[in-house]
């Protein structure tokens, strides 16, 4: 049931992507929606700060929508997930987009990237999917992403409800990210300049919006005592209502001169798509 609900979500909501969208802050409405979504990407492309015909890893790729988007505008894109059916989906749509020549995409583990050689890439990424790093200090050697409060300090309503988010939504990395953890978990594998910047506001607008998709659907799902089983519903409406503990982060950084580089740059969008929603 929750897979199901996720795949609806994503298709008939995102369109099949799976992150938020970039809104100028103090933005209020939400739409077009597929608009915010491309400026999301676009703003991970002015952050990746990489000349066009770069190469570079898309960890988690899903069905390759971001991936397609670098490559249109002239990256050269190699994207790994987990899923068999999310690289079913990636290479299909890649091909029906006739973009085989700048995409490749293969099953891998971004824990271990053994495969692929130092400086095999210019830059690196992953869109909303570090939380589901089940050994987050292996998958910072390749990137980063964002931070939260530390939940022991909220409410027990506020720290139970993203207990259960995280629980459901396949989310081990979560709960350990405190404010400025994952900061120190790149510096203490070789990083330097990690530069880290707070798009709560950006991301409000859709993050609202889920909240309003949810509402009804919520206190049925909680009246009835189904929560585990529709947790993306739980996530839309409290993720908002308890915004303010957490934080949606955008970060960078590089290796230290004096490391064997494989990424010379590296960019990461973690979060939790519909599951982990972050704002302010």
């Amino acid at each position: 049931m929750p897979r199901l609900e996720s795949r609806i979500g994503y298709r008939f909501v995102l369109g099949g992507t799976r992150h938020f969208g970039f809104y100028t802050r103090g933005a209020y409405w939400p739409f077009p929606i597929g608009k915010a979504l491309r400026a999301m990407e676009d703003d991970l492309i002015g952050t990746l700060d990489l000349e066009k015909g770069s190469k570079v890893l898309d960890a988690g790729c899903g069905a390759g929508y971001v991936a397609i988007h670098l490559a249109t505008v002239g990256y050269r894109v190699h994207g790994i997930d987990l899923v068999d059916h999310h690289i079913v989906k990636a290479r299909r749509n890649v091909e029906t987009r006739g973009l085989e020549g700048k995409i490749t995409v293969t099953n891998s583990d971004y824990h271990h990237l053994d495969a692929f050689a130092d400086d095999s890439f210019d830059g690196a990424y992953t869109m909303e999917t570090f939380v589901h790093a089940t050994e987050p200090e292996i998958a910072a050697a390749e990137f980063f992403r964002y931070d939260h409060v530390d939940f022991s300090t909220q409410p027990e309503e506020v720290s139970d409800s993203w207990t259960t988010i995280n629980k459901h939504a396949a989310m081990p990395a979560y709960d350990r990210f405190q404010q400025g953890v994952l900061k120190g978990i790149l510096e203490e594998v070789g990083f330097e300049d990690v530069e880290v910047k707070d798009l709560s506001e950006n991301v409000l607008p859709m993050l609202r919006f889920f909240y309003i998709l949810a509402f009804i659907p919520y206190h049925i799902i909680a009246f009835l005592g189904l929560e585990s089983y529709f947790i993306n519903t739980v996530a839309g409406y409290e993720g908002y209502v308890y915004r303010d503990a957490v934080r949606y982060i955008g970060s960078t950084s590089k290796p230290l001169q004096s490391s064997p580089p494989q990424l010379s740059q590296q960019h990461c969008f973690l979060l939790v798509d519909m599951k982990g929603a972050r704002g302010k």
